[in-house]
């Protein structure tokens, strides 16, 4: 069995290898420059570009042929994962490669799962697919699992900064003016796909504290689930957090990950996004 990603899916190249995931790229756009979010991506060089552009980042889901690339290069059933449909079309691209696969290729089982998240919310979907893979159920159980757990997957970010969120039309104007006044930084959460307000802190240390208290208090089963924390060029604040919760409530694992190319223009500088 196969799983497959879009480059909106933050997980560390390590975590990458060990679940062999196919990767469909998403393309980023400054200006006249293009970036493929792809393995080789220098995100650092493309970060500052960003910061020193006066025009606004853009990104572009993986065209259909990117994942039927990826379909007809691997073998047996396949799995795909996608940003959330309320925040990319890399959702409807993946289900037009799967039609076309089918048409074209022949009769093979590939589910293309909607996140209904992005980055570490992403990732715990992916993970979750593999145990599941490990357990040798059925592609059908899979499914029905995998859905039921997205339904339950908490996701929650605190950035530095919403311009580029804003800008692209991903979240309401409100939380940037928030953001701007009296040094609040929203905490934010996913809910059915897309990013929505759930409290204004004044400062990011106090809203990092918070979200650790969000998390610890949280009435769910820790030990079957896995914390994901994604990055925008801060691990001290990342691997912070992971060791308070740690210590706190036994999550069965905890993967941190620097943001790909494409989380990255929202997140821009100093962002953190957790998933469990």
């Amino acid at each position: 069995m196969k799983i497959i990603v879009d480059s909106g899916c933050d997980l560390n190249a390590e975590v990458m290898k060990e679940l062999d995931a196919g990767l469909a790229s998403c393309t980023l756009t400054i200006g006249d420059r293009q970036f493929v979010d792809d393995r080789n991506i220098d995100v650092a060089a493309y970060a500052y570009e960003m910061e020193n552009s006066k025009h606004i980042a853009k990104t572009a889901a993986p065209a259909p042929e990117l994942y039927l690339s990826e379909m007809k290069n691997s073998t047996g059933s396949v799995f795909a994962v996608t940003l959330s449909s309320h925040l990319s079309s890399s959702y409807n691209n993946a289900m037009l490669a799967k039609q076309t696969y089918l048409s074209e290729v022949g009769e093979r089982f590939i589910h293309i799962f909607d996140s209904f998240s992005a980055s570490a919310g992403e990732a715990v979907v992916a993970l979750k697919i593999n145990e599941f893979i490990k357990e040798n159920i059925s592609e059908s159980e899979i499914v029905e699992k995998v859905n039921e757990f997205i339904k339950n997957v908490r996701t929650y970010l605190v950035l530095e900064k919403y311009t580029n969120l804003i800008k692209n039309g991903r979240i309401n104007p409100y939380i940037g003016k928030l953001a701007s006044l009296l040094n609040i930084k929203p905490i934010c959460k996913g809910v059915n796909g897309k990013i929505e307000l759930a409290e204004k802190i004044r400062g990011t240390n106090k809203a990092i504290q918070r979200l650790i208290e969000i998390i610890v208090t949280d009435k769910i089963d820790f030990e079957n689930r896995v914390l994901a924390i994604a990055h925008s060029n801060c691990i001290e604040k990342a691997l912070y957090l992971k060791e308070e919760v740690m210590k706190r409530v036994n999550f069965k694992d905890c993967i941190i990950s620097p943001t790909r190319g494409t989380c990255t223009t929202y997140a821009d500088r100093e962002g953190i996004v957790v998933a469990y």
